[in-house]
């Protein structure tokens, strides 16, 4: 089993392009795991774990309804956002500058296989993270992500998930507000949940911005201890 995960930052980068790059490194594992089973090769797997920030972007997952974006392709443009269906699961997403977006392209095997344990270790990951910055985050029931104030009238949600799994291999991932223009949030329903707010960290703690790098390594510290992981910087891996 190899729990030793390639941390990339890739920057800034366009969504479809980080789509297209996230699915090349899952059909790179998935490949090799197909081969060990064919063969009985016994070929190491690899871990990866993306950072990114996208430009303005709405994502609506395989079993979305359209309806939860709000407007149409003119306006899309006038706001300088773009729009794809994908093949994660949840439902519509809004991704942008001042979001930390994590893609963990995990082979599970390396790990567990329980998609369930994932999806609540992600959430511990972020939960433990915002603890640092004196707020209580919490799951809410039959709501996969991460909140703040559930069960009361001012629930509002500040880390959206949605991840894919096949032959126990992850792709997509996270997205935590940290510094979100929280606007663009108005022309969706997020994640179909109607009467549920949005928030970012930045306006939780009333400051004009927080400091990105220093939530990476926050997650990634926790993120690490969680999976019982070795995280290796790649080379090339761009620092904001």
């Amino acid at each position: 089993m190899n729990k030793r995960i390639q941390l990339q930052d890739l920057g800034s980068k366009d969504y479809k392009e980080t789509w297209d790059y996230q699915e090349s490194l899952f059909k790179e594992i998935v490949d090799t795991k197909v081969k060990n089973r064919r063969e009985n090769a016994n070929l190491e797997t690899t871990n990866y774990f993306l950072f990114v920030e996208h430009p303005h972007v709405y994502t609506l997952g395989k079993s979305g309804d359209m309806s939860n974006l709000l407007i149409n392709e003119e306006q899309l443009e006038a706001k300088g956002a773009s729009f794809y269906k994908v093949n994660r699961g949840g439902d519509i997403t809004y991704h942008g500058p001042g979001q930390i977006v994590g893609y963990p392209i995990l082979d599970l095997e390396n790990f567990f296989t329980d998609i369930h344990k994932y999806l609540r270790l992600l959430e511990e990951m972020i939960i433990l993270t915002l603890a640092e910055y004196g707020l209580k985050a919490e799951r809410s029931k039959g709501e996969t992500g991460v909140w703040l104030d559930v069960g009361t009238p001012f629930a509002r949600k500040i880390c959206a998930m949605g991840v894919r799994a096949s032959r126990w291999v992850t792709m997509h991932g996270f997205a935590l507000n940290v510094n979100a223009n929280l606007g663009y949030f108005d022309h969706m329903i997020p994640c179909g949940i109607r009467g549920k707010a949005v928030t970012s960290l930045h306006v939780e703690l009333g400051k004009e911005e927080v400091d990105e790098g220093e939530i990476k390594e926050k997650l990634l510290k926790h993120f690490t201890v969680l999976f019982e992981a070795e995280i290796l910087v790649s080379v090339g891996s761009s620092k904001n």
